[in-house]
């Protein structure tokens, strides 16, 4: 007989502020995702920004998430530091030496003017690419700028094509060298970058389904790659969900403070009431009606959650 491989997937909220609808829709549907088939659940604190992320919002997220009825089995404030990304730069630094060790690391000068200037190339999204112009610096280059600037590490990427299969938004594919170029995996603080720390964390905390916003679509085919040169040889089940909106047609945020979980709840709004509305957006239901987010795990599919992005009203 068959033996199939237990899902293992994730909520990686940052704690940079209260959680929003649009955090909610995320975390509904890696639940609902999980819930539906037996799976495990991992709720892991992006806290990389030490500026931005704060122990008090880990906390609320974790009573927000419950106040909706979603659960976890592994990680938050139960799991210890290891679900801190703060927590775990010695595990990000091996494996950044390891990519040092291959010869795909280099230190970058460049200040954030500079890489934002209107001459620099960018993405469709208005993104800035890198242009390379630290990637071949002599060591005397390099000495001569770390006398003034001490450098971010950007990795080498190639001319490469890097395609795969969106459970919910089909095939997508970039050309690493075009639309990302040359990325920062450690910045000029310090810290460790998103790209580095996800791919790193979902692999060793065998993560095997990533759902988060289609604004991360994007960002999937260079971690696919990281992947590879880390020696990750299993790739996860990828499900980019659609981002809620507002009036202006910009995502919602954590600035937007009057659909921020406490104004609703302060506003006397009740999770049933939340859940049944972001299960409508999604396609699960017909109608925003109350429901408990339990009784949705017999409605779930993923061929019913839409691709469009959602206005939120």
């Amino acid at each position: 007989m068959e033996q199939t491989t237990q899902i293992v997937g994730r909520f990686a909220p940052s704690p940079s502020g209260r959680m929003h609808l649009g955090n909610a829709f995320s975390a509904l549907l890696a639940w609902l995702s999980v819930r539906a088939v037996g799976g495990e659940l991992v709720l892991r604190q992006e806290d990389l920004d030490p500026q931005r992320c704060k122990a008090e919002y880990a906390e609320q997220i974790e009573a927000d998430l419950r106040w909706l009825g979603l659960d976890w089995d592994r990680g938050g404030s139960a799991g210890g530091p290891a679900y801190f990304q703060s927590h775990r730069s010695a595990i990000y630094a091996e494996y950044l030496e390891r990519l040092n060790q291959q010869g795909l690391i280099y230190p970058c000068y460049c200040t954030r003017n500079q890489l934002h200037a209107a001459s620099a190339p960018h993405a469709a999204d208005g993104t800035p690419i890198y242009g390379g112009t630290c990637r071949n610096l002599t060591p005397a280059e390099r000495a001569e700028r770390g006398k003034t600037r001490k450098p971010a590490l950007r990795v080498r990427v190639p001319a490469e094509s890097i395609a795969f299969t969106d459970t919910v938004m089909g095939e997508y594919s970039e050309e690493l060298d075009r639309a990302c170029g040359d990325f920062i995996l450690r910045r000029s603080d310090g810290v460790h970058a998103y790209q580095l720390a996800v791919v790193v964390d979902d692999a060793l905390m065998g993560v095997n389904q990533v759902v988060r916003g289609v604004d991360l679509l994007s960002s999937t085919p260079r971690q696919i790659w990281l992947q590879r040169q880390l020696g990750f040889s299993a790739l996860p089940q990828y499900c980019h969900v659609p981002l809620l909106c507002g009036r202006d047609g910009h995502r919602l945020s954590k600035r937007q403070r009057d659909v921020d979980l406490g104004a609703l709840r302060r506003a006397g709004r009740r999770p049933e009431e939340l859940v049944g509305q972001l299960a409508c957006w999604a396609g699960l239901i017909d109608r925003p009606e109350p429901v408990a987010a339990r009784e949705l795990i017999p409605e779930f599919g993923w061929h019913k959650v839409r691709r469009e992005n959602i206005l939120a009203e």
